[in-house]
């Protein structure tokens, strides 16, 4: 298995049509997972800035279901495959939706609660309601507080395309 980039430049983008675009795949060995092609496009041309990004199992897998608990500052090192299909659920604090500008990646759990934080402090500075900017300032303490190793809290990924894993003993998955 290669991790080398292929690269292509001067592509056509799809939002300002011009041929600025530059495609990128890799195919990547994950441990407990198997192949992985990580692919993305993203537009040069400094106004547009069009960036989309997906990772595909190399095997068809179907619908999961994973779960797994985030319990020590050891447990950030978990590594995460999100497809840009798949939602994440992170405890009672927030939602990492797919939709049309949805990308997909490989992190970890550290990034993807830094993700969900980056998501709260825009809401914390940004909302118009008081009870919308404290809500946000308590998730943003909790998820600090998980980061840190001093509380825990549940993470779940589903995903219709099941090209998406928690890589872990700790996972469980349906």
């Amino acid at each position: 298995m290669s991790e080398e980039i292929e690269v292509l430049h001067g592509e056509k983008c799809p939002m300002c049509l011009k041929d600025t675009l530059t495609l990128r795949q890799m195919e990547r060995e994950v441990p407990f997972f198997g192949n992985v092609i990580i692919f993305s496009m993203t537009c040069e041309d400094e106004k547009c800035g069009y960036h989309q990004s997906d990772v595909e199992s190399e095997e068809e897998k179907g619908p999961i279901k994973c779960s797994f608990k985030v319990e020590s500052e050891e447990d950030m090192k978990v590594r995460v495959i999100k497809s840009s299909s798949a939602t994440i659920k992170i405890g009672r604090v927030g939602n990492i939706e797919p939709g049309s500008a949805s990308n997909g990646y490989v992190t970890n759990i550290e990034g993807i609660l830094n993700r969900m934080k980056k998501t709260l402090e825009n809401v914390r500075d940004s909302a118009d309601d008081n009870t919308e900017r404290k809500k946000a300032k308590n998730h943003i303490k909790k998820l600090t507080k998980v980061i840190w190793g001093q509380d825990s809290i549940d993470i779940k990924i589903e995903d219709p395309s099941g090209n998406s894993a928690i890589v872990s003993e700790k996972a469980e998955y349906k």
